[in-house]
Protein backbone atom coordinates (compact mmCIF):
# COMPACT_ATOMS: atom_id res chain seq x y z
CA UNK A 1 0.00 0.00 0.00
CA UNK A 2 1.40 3.43 -0.92
CA UNK A 3 2.61 5.78 1.78
CA UNK A 4 0.36 8.83 1.98
CA UNK A 5 1.94 10.67 4.89
CA UNK A 6 2.16 14.35 3.98
CA UNK A 7 4.37 14.98 7.01
CA UNK A 8 7.11 13.15 5.08
CA UNK A 9 7.09 15.68 2.25
CA UNK A 10 10.33 17.56 1.65
CA UNK A 11 9.39 20.44 -0.67
CA UNK A 12 5.60 20.41 -1.23
CA UNK A 13 4.83 21.68 2.23
CA UNK A 14 1.64 23.53 1.29
CA UNK A 15 -0.10 20.13 1.37
CA UNK A 16 0.93 19.43 4.95
CA UNK A 17 -1.42 21.93 6.58
CA UNK A 18 -4.33 21.89 4.14
CA UNK A 19 -7.49 20.64 5.95
CA UNK A 20 -8.91 18.80 2.93
CA UNK A 21 -5.63 17.01 2.19
CA UNK A 22 -5.18 16.05 5.85
CA UNK A 23 -8.74 14.70 5.96
CA UNK A 24 -8.08 12.61 2.85
CA UNK A 25 -4.90 11.29 4.44
CA UNK A 26 -6.90 10.19 7.49
CA UNK A 27 -9.52 8.38 5.44
CA UNK A 28 -6.77 6.74 3.39
CA UNK A 29 -5.82 4.79 6.50
CA UNK A 30 -9.20 4.79 8.28
CA UNK A 31 -12.14 4.79 5.82
CA UNK A 32 -14.78 5.13 8.53
CA UNK A 33 -18.17 6.68 7.62
CA UNK A 34 -17.34 9.78 9.68
CA UNK A 35 -14.02 10.32 7.91
CA UNK A 36 -15.57 9.71 4.49
CA UNK A 37 -18.35 12.20 5.20
CA UNK A 38 -15.83 14.85 6.24
CA UNK A 39 -13.73 14.33 3.11
CA UNK A 40 -16.75 14.52 0.81
CA UNK A 41 -18.02 17.74 2.39
CA UNK A 42 -14.59 19.41 2.29
CA UNK A 43 -13.95 18.50 -1.34
CA UNK A 44 -17.44 19.52 -2.50
CA UNK A 45 -16.70 22.94 -1.03
CA UNK A 46 -13.39 23.05 -2.92
CA UNK A 47 -15.06 21.95 -6.16
CA UNK A 48 -17.71 24.64 -5.98
CA UNK A 49 -15.35 27.40 -4.84
CA UNK A 50 -12.63 26.66 -7.41
CA UNK A 51 -14.72 25.20 -10.23
CA UNK A 52 -13.00 21.78 -10.05
CA UNK A 53 -14.48 18.99 -12.14
CA UNK A 54 -14.11 15.22 -12.39
CA UNK A 55 -11.94 13.63 -9.70
CA UNK A 56 -11.94 16.51 -7.23
CA UNK A 57 -9.29 14.96 -4.98
CA UNK A 58 -6.87 14.80 -7.90
CA UNK A 59 -7.80 18.24 -9.23
CA UNK A 60 -7.41 19.88 -5.83
CA UNK A 61 -4.01 18.29 -5.22
CA UNK A 62 -2.85 19.60 -8.61
CA UNK A 63 -4.33 22.99 -7.77
CA UNK A 64 -2.16 23.16 -4.63
CA UNK A 65 0.93 22.01 -6.53
CA UNK A 66 0.49 24.72 -9.16
CA UNK A 67 -1.09 27.61 -7.28
CA UNK A 68 0.78 27.45 -3.97
CA UNK A 69 4.52 28.13 -4.04
CA UNK A 70 6.95 25.37 -3.23
CA UNK A 71 10.73 25.16 -3.29
CA UNK A 72 10.76 23.58 -6.75
CA UNK A 73 8.43 26.10 -8.41
CA UNK A 74 10.30 29.02 -6.82
CA UNK A 75 13.70 27.62 -7.86
CA UNK A 76 12.50 26.98 -11.42
CA UNK A 77 11.33 30.60 -11.61
CA UNK A 78 14.51 32.14 -10.23
CA UNK A 79 16.81 29.93 -12.30
CA UNK A 80 14.86 30.19 -15.56
CA UNK A 81 13.76 26.58 -15.66
CA UNK A 82 16.66 24.65 -14.14
CA UNK A 83 16.94 22.89 -10.77
CA UNK A 84 19.71 20.79 -9.23
CA UNK A 85 19.73 17.00 -9.30
CA UNK A 86 19.29 16.73 -5.52
CA UNK A 87 16.25 19.02 -5.51
CA UNK A 88 14.82 17.02 -8.41
CA UNK A 89 15.28 13.81 -6.39
CA UNK A 90 13.52 15.42 -3.41
CA UNK A 91 10.63 16.41 -5.67
CA UNK A 92 10.32 12.87 -7.04
CA UNK A 93 10.25 11.64 -3.43
CA UNK A 94 7.30 13.95 -2.73
CA UNK A 95 5.50 12.88 -5.90
CA UNK A 96 5.71 9.26 -4.79
CA UNK A 97 3.99 10.18 -1.52
CA UNK A 98 1.16 12.24 -3.04
CA UNK A 99 0.72 10.09 -6.15
CA UNK A 100 -2.41 8.36 -4.69
CA UNK A 101 -4.09 11.76 -4.78
CA UNK A 102 -3.18 12.59 -8.35
CA UNK A 103 -3.90 9.13 -9.79
CA UNK A 104 -7.17 7.24 -10.05
CA UNK A 105 -6.67 4.74 -7.25
CA UNK A 106 -9.49 2.32 -6.38
CA UNK A 107 -9.92 4.19 -3.11
CA UNK A 108 -11.50 7.03 -5.04
CA UNK A 109 -14.49 4.75 -5.72
CA UNK A 110 -15.25 5.19 -2.01
CA UNK A 111 -16.27 8.75 -2.95
CA UNK A 112 -18.55 8.37 -5.98
CA UNK A 113 -19.90 11.91 -5.69
CA UNK A 114 -16.50 13.59 -5.87
CA UNK A 115 -14.84 11.16 -8.25
CA UNK A 116 -16.81 12.58 -11.20
CA UNK A 117 -18.06 15.91 -9.93
CA UNK A 118 -19.72 18.54 -12.10
CA UNK A 119 -19.46 21.96 -10.41
CA UNK A 120 -22.10 24.64 -10.79
CA UNK A 121 -19.56 26.94 -12.45
CA UNK A 122 -16.79 25.04 -14.17
CA UNK A 123 -13.50 26.83 -14.79
CA UNK A 124 -11.12 26.00 -17.62
CA UNK A 125 -7.84 27.70 -18.27
CA UNK A 126 -4.95 27.17 -20.63
CA UNK A 127 -2.36 26.16 -17.98
CA UNK A 128 -4.71 23.50 -16.59
CA UNK A 129 -5.23 21.98 -20.03
CA UNK A 130 -1.47 22.03 -20.64
CA UNK A 131 -0.81 20.11 -17.41
CA UNK A 132 -3.58 17.60 -18.07
CA UNK A 133 -2.08 16.87 -21.48
CA UNK A 134 1.37 16.40 -19.97
CA UNK A 135 0.13 14.11 -17.19
CA UNK A 136 -1.84 11.96 -19.64
CA UNK A 137 1.48 10.73 -21.06
CA UNK A 138 3.36 9.85 -17.83
CA UNK A 139 4.08 6.39 -16.46
CA UNK A 140 6.50 7.02 -13.56
CA UNK A 141 7.11 9.30 -10.59
CA UNK A 142 10.01 10.94 -12.43
CA UNK A 143 7.77 11.75 -15.39
CA UNK A 144 5.09 13.24 -13.14
CA UNK A 145 7.74 15.45 -11.55
CA UNK A 146 9.05 16.47 -14.98
CA UNK A 147 5.51 17.31 -16.15
CA UNK A 148 5.05 19.67 -13.21
CA UNK A 149 8.48 21.23 -13.80
CA UNK A 150 7.52 21.77 -17.46
CA UNK A 151 4.38 23.54 -16.22
CA UNK A 152 6.44 25.76 -13.89
CA UNK A 153 8.82 26.57 -16.75
CA UNK A 154 6.01 27.58 -19.10
CA UNK A 155 3.56 29.31 -16.79
CA UNK A 156 5.23 29.82 -13.41
CA UNK A 157 3.22 29.23 -10.27
CA UNK A 158 0.45 30.86 -8.28
CA UNK A 159 -1.53 33.72 -9.74
CA UNK A 160 1.18 34.49 -12.30
CA UNK A 161 0.47 31.14 -13.94
CA UNK A 162 -3.24 31.66 -14.55
CA UNK A 163 -3.86 35.41 -14.74
CA UNK A 164 -2.90 37.39 -17.81
CA UNK A 165 -3.29 40.78 -16.19
CA UNK A 166 -2.96 42.30 -12.74
CA UNK A 167 -3.69 45.47 -10.84
CA UNK A 168 -1.71 46.89 -7.92
CA UNK A 169 -3.30 46.71 -4.45
CA UNK A 170 -2.15 49.87 -2.66
CA UNK A 171 -2.81 48.75 0.91
CA UNK A 172 -1.47 45.20 0.60
CA UNK A 173 1.36 46.24 -1.72
CA UNK A 174 0.84 43.21 -3.94
CA UNK A 175 -0.35 42.16 -7.37
CA UNK A 176 -4.00 41.14 -7.67
CA UNK A 177 -5.14 39.08 -10.66
CA UNK A 178 -7.80 40.50 -12.98
CA UNK A 179 -10.40 37.75 -13.19
CA UNK A 180 -12.21 38.76 -16.39
CA UNK A 181 -9.55 40.17 -18.67
CA UNK A 182 -10.66 41.39 -22.10
CA UNK A 183 -10.15 38.46 -24.55
CA UNK A 184 -9.68 40.77 -27.56
CA UNK A 185 -7.28 39.66 -30.29
CA UNK A 186 -5.70 41.57 -33.15
CA UNK A 187 -8.08 40.10 -35.72
CA UNK A 188 -10.87 41.87 -33.83
CA UNK A 189 -9.25 45.23 -34.62
CA UNK A 190 -9.89 46.40 -38.16
CA UNK A 191 -7.19 48.48 -39.83
CA UNK A 192 -4.07 49.99 -38.23
CA UNK A 193 -1.95 47.19 -39.72
CA UNK A 194 1.35 49.10 -39.56
CA UNK A 195 0.68 50.12 -35.95
CA UNK A 196 -0.11 46.54 -34.96
CA UNK A 197 3.03 45.30 -36.68
CA UNK A 198 5.21 47.82 -34.82
CA UNK A 199 3.70 46.71 -31.51
CA UNK A 200 4.05 43.04 -32.34
CA UNK A 201 7.66 43.42 -33.44
CA UNK A 202 8.71 45.35 -30.34
CA UNK A 203 6.87 42.98 -28.01
CA UNK A 204 8.26 39.90 -29.78
CA UNK A 205 11.79 41.20 -29.18
CA UNK A 206 10.92 41.83 -25.52
CA UNK A 207 9.48 38.35 -24.99
CA UNK A 208 12.53 36.82 -26.67
CA UNK A 209 14.86 38.66 -24.29
CA UNK A 210 16.17 41.02 -26.96
CA UNK A 211 16.41 44.83 -26.74
CA UNK A 212 12.98 46.49 -26.88
CA UNK A 213 11.58 49.94 -26.28
CA UNK A 214 9.03 51.45 -23.95
CA UNK A 215 6.00 52.39 -26.03
CA UNK A 216 3.74 55.43 -26.18
CA UNK A 217 0.52 55.00 -28.16
CA UNK A 218 -0.98 58.35 -29.01
CA UNK A 219 -3.85 59.55 -31.13
CA UNK A 220 -7.57 60.11 -31.39
CA UNK A 221 -9.89 58.74 -28.74
CA UNK A 222 -11.57 55.41 -29.33
CA UNK A 223 -9.16 54.27 -32.05
CA UNK A 224 -8.04 51.05 -30.35
CA UNK A 225 -4.88 52.06 -28.49
CA UNK A 226 -5.82 50.29 -25.25
CA UNK A 227 -7.33 47.35 -27.13
CA UNK A 228 -4.06 46.86 -29.01
CA UNK A 229 -2.11 46.51 -25.75
CA UNK A 230 -4.63 43.97 -24.43
CA UNK A 231 -4.40 42.04 -27.69
CA UNK A 232 -0.62 41.84 -27.25
CA UNK A 233 -1.06 40.23 -23.84
CA UNK A 234 -3.48 37.64 -25.21
CA UNK A 235 -1.12 36.83 -28.07
CA UNK A 236 2.06 36.46 -26.02
CA UNK A 237 0.63 35.14 -22.74
CA UNK A 238 1.71 31.51 -23.44
CA UNK A 239 5.28 32.81 -23.79
CA UNK A 240 5.31 34.48 -20.38
CA UNK A 241 3.97 37.98 -21.06
CA UNK A 242 1.83 39.56 -18.32
CA UNK A 243 0.21 42.98 -17.89
CA UNK A 244 0.18 45.17 -14.78
CA UNK A 245 -2.20 48.11 -15.04
CA UNK A 246 -1.43 51.11 -12.86
CA UNK A 247 -3.28 54.36 -12.36
CA UNK A 248 -1.45 57.67 -12.03
CA UNK A 249 -1.36 57.90 -8.19
CA UNK A 250 0.23 54.44 -8.04
CA UNK A 251 3.31 55.65 -9.90
CA UNK A 252 4.80 56.58 -6.52
CA UNK A 253 5.15 52.80 -5.89
CA UNK A 254 7.07 52.10 -9.10
CA UNK A 255 10.36 51.44 -7.30
CA UNK A 256 8.70 48.81 -5.08
CA UNK A 257 6.91 47.29 -8.04
CA UNK A 258 10.14 47.05 -10.00
CA UNK A 259 11.82 45.16 -7.17
CA UNK A 260 8.88 42.74 -6.91
CA UNK A 261 8.78 42.03 -10.64
CA UNK A 262 12.54 41.50 -10.66
CA UNK A 263 11.88 38.32 -8.62
CA UNK A 264 10.15 36.68 -11.61
CA UNK A 265 12.84 36.68 -14.33
CA UNK A 266 11.13 34.07 -16.50
CA UNK A 267 8.15 36.38 -16.99
CA UNK A 268 7.91 39.56 -19.02
CA UNK A 269 5.75 42.39 -17.68
CA UNK A 270 4.17 45.31 -19.48
CA UNK A 271 3.29 48.06 -17.03
CA UNK A 272 0.24 49.61 -18.67
CA UNK A 273 -0.63 53.27 -18.13
CA UNK A 274 -3.92 53.98 -19.87
CA UNK A 275 -5.06 57.46 -20.93
CA UNK A 276 -2.00 59.06 -19.38
CA UNK A 277 -1.66 62.81 -18.98
CA UNK A 278 -0.21 65.18 -16.41
CA UNK A 279 -0.64 68.67 -15.11
CA UNK A 280 2.59 70.65 -14.88
CA UNK A 281 2.91 70.24 -11.09
CA UNK A 282 1.91 66.56 -10.82
CA UNK A 283 4.55 64.73 -8.71
CA UNK A 284 3.81 61.49 -10.57
CA UNK A 285 5.38 63.04 -13.67
CA UNK A 286 8.84 62.94 -12.07
CA UNK A 287 8.25 59.45 -10.59
CA UNK A 288 7.58 58.05 -14.04
CA UNK A 289 10.35 59.96 -15.79
CA UNK A 290 12.90 58.75 -13.26
CA UNK A 291 11.61 55.16 -13.38
CA UNK A 292 11.84 54.89 -17.15
CA UNK A 293 15.35 56.30 -17.36
CA UNK A 294 17.68 58.06 -15.01
CA UNK A 295 16.73 56.82 -11.54
CA UNK A 296 19.14 55.23 -9.10
CA UNK A 297 17.29 51.89 -9.36
CA UNK A 298 17.26 50.82 -13.00
CA UNK A 299 14.19 49.33 -14.61
CA UNK A 300 14.36 45.50 -14.57
CA UNK A 301 15.15 43.87 -17.89
CA UNK A 302 11.85 41.93 -17.71
CA UNK A 303 9.73 45.11 -17.52
CA UNK A 304 8.59 47.58 -20.17
CA UNK A 305 6.16 50.49 -19.90
CA UNK A 306 3.39 50.92 -22.46
CA UNK A 307 1.25 54.05 -22.16
CA UNK A 308 -1.67 55.44 -24.12
CA UNK A 309 -2.50 59.11 -24.35
CA UNK A 310 -4.39 61.63 -26.43
CA UNK A 311 -1.51 64.08 -25.89
CA UNK A 312 1.80 63.85 -27.68
CA UNK A 313 3.82 65.46 -24.87
CA UNK A 314 1.72 64.06 -21.98
CA UNK A 315 1.66 67.40 -20.09
CA UNK A 316 -1.16 69.88 -20.59
CA UNK A 317 0.00 73.16 -22.07
CA UNK A 318 -1.84 76.50 -22.18
CA UNK A 319 -1.47 79.22 -24.81
CA UNK A 320 0.28 81.36 -22.24
CA UNK A 321 3.00 78.71 -22.04
CA UNK A 322 3.95 79.79 -25.56
CA UNK A 323 3.92 83.50 -24.68
CA UNK A 324 7.57 84.51 -24.49
CA UNK A 325 6.69 87.64 -22.50
CA UNK A 326 5.33 85.63 -19.57
CA UNK A 327 6.41 82.85 -17.32
CA UNK A 328 9.82 81.34 -16.75
CA UNK A 329 12.92 83.28 -17.62
CA UNK A 330 14.57 80.33 -19.35
CA UNK A 331 11.66 79.28 -21.51
CA UNK A 332 13.62 76.62 -23.43
CA UNK A 333 14.34 74.79 -20.18
CA UNK A 334 10.62 74.72 -19.43
CA UNK A 335 9.84 73.39 -22.90
CA UNK A 336 12.49 70.68 -22.56
CA UNK A 337 10.96 69.59 -19.26
CA UNK A 338 7.55 69.36 -20.91
CA UNK A 339 8.68 66.95 -23.62
CA UNK A 340 11.28 65.06 -21.56
CA UNK A 341 8.91 62.27 -20.51
CA UNK A 342 7.58 61.54 -24.01
CA UNK A 343 11.17 61.39 -25.26
CA UNK A 344 11.85 58.50 -22.90
CA UNK A 345 9.47 56.27 -24.86
CA UNK A 346 11.65 54.80 -27.58
CA UNK A 347 8.71 53.76 -29.76
CA UNK A 348 5.84 56.16 -30.43
CA UNK A 349 2.88 54.69 -32.31
CA UNK A 350 0.29 57.04 -33.82
CA UNK A 351 -3.38 56.07 -34.09
CA UNK A 352 -5.35 58.32 -36.42
CA UNK A 353 -9.12 58.61 -36.66
CA UNK A 354 -10.45 56.36 -39.45
CA UNK A 355 -11.73 57.85 -42.66
CA UNK A 356 -15.30 57.14 -43.77
CA UNK A 357 -14.52 53.91 -45.66
CA UNK A 358 -12.47 52.59 -42.73
CA UNK A 359 -15.32 53.48 -40.37
CA UNK A 360 -17.77 51.48 -42.50
CA UNK A 361 -15.30 48.56 -42.61
CA UNK A 362 -15.02 48.51 -38.81
CA UNK A 363 -18.81 48.44 -38.45
CA UNK A 364 -19.17 45.70 -41.07
CA UNK A 365 -16.56 43.57 -39.29
CA UNK A 366 -18.33 43.97 -35.94
CA UNK A 367 -21.74 43.16 -37.42
CA UNK A 368 -20.32 40.08 -39.13
CA UNK A 369 -19.24 38.81 -35.74
CA UNK A 370 -22.95 38.67 -34.83
CA UNK A 371 -23.96 37.10 -38.13
CA UNK A 372 -25.38 40.31 -39.63
CA UNK A 373 -24.66 41.35 -43.23
CA UNK A 374 -26.05 44.77 -44.17
CA UNK A 375 -26.14 45.93 -47.77
CA UNK A 376 -23.77 48.80 -48.52
CA UNK A 377 -26.42 51.49 -48.84
CA UNK A 378 -28.23 50.63 -45.61
CA UNK A 379 -24.96 50.46 -43.71
CA UNK A 380 -23.84 53.83 -45.12
CA UNK A 381 -27.10 55.61 -44.26
CA UNK A 382 -27.42 54.14 -40.76
CA UNK A 383 -23.75 54.61 -39.89
CA UNK A 384 -23.63 58.24 -41.06
CA UNK A 385 -26.82 59.04 -39.15
CA UNK A 386 -25.24 57.56 -36.01
CA UNK A 387 -21.94 59.37 -36.54
CA UNK A 388 -23.62 62.79 -36.84
CA UNK A 389 -25.28 62.43 -33.42
CA UNK A 390 -22.20 61.03 -31.67
CA UNK A 391 -18.52 61.83 -31.18
CA UNK A 392 -17.22 61.35 -34.70
CA UNK A 393 -15.66 58.34 -36.41
CA UNK A 394 -13.71 55.90 -34.25
CA UNK A 395 -13.82 52.31 -33.08
CA UNK A 396 -15.73 53.18 -29.93
CA UNK A 397 -18.47 54.94 -31.87
CA UNK A 398 -18.63 51.98 -34.26
CA UNK A 399 -19.06 49.57 -31.33
CA UNK A 400 -21.83 51.74 -29.88
CA UNK A 401 -23.60 51.77 -33.25
CA UNK A 402 -23.39 47.98 -33.56
CA UNK A 403 -24.64 47.48 -30.00
CA UNK A 404 -27.61 49.76 -30.65
CA UNK A 405 -28.37 48.20 -34.04
CA UNK A 406 -28.39 44.65 -32.69
CA UNK A 407 -30.49 45.69 -29.69
CA UNK A 408 -33.09 47.38 -31.90
CA UNK A 409 -33.08 44.42 -34.29
CA UNK A 410 -33.73 41.97 -31.45
CA UNK A 411 -36.55 44.19 -30.11
CA UNK A 412 -38.26 44.31 -33.50
CA UNK A 413 -38.02 40.52 -33.88
CA UNK A 414 -39.63 39.96 -30.48
CA UNK A 415 -42.68 42.08 -31.30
Amino acid sequence: MPNLNVNDLYVCQSLQTDPAICAFQDVFYDPSPENISLVVSLFIEKAETLGLRGNVIREYALYLLTRKPNLVSETVEKNRGSIGTSLHAAFVHDIEIIEPMISDYDLVSTFPLISDYQPTLEKHDEPELFLENMLSKVTSYDEIADALIAYYCRYGYGDLAVYRAFRWHDEKQKLVGIEHFDPIRFFDLVGYESQKEMLRSNTRAFVDGKPANNVLLIGARGTGKSSSVKALINEFYPEGLRLLQLNKPQLKDLAKIFEMLREFPSKRFIIFLDDLSFEREDPEFKFLKSAIEGGASIRPENVLIYATSNRRHLIREDFEDRDESKGELYRDDSANETISLADRFGLIVHYYAPDQDEFFAIIRHMLAGSGIDLDDETLRIEALRWEMTHSGRNGRTAQQFVTNYIGQLNNSQER
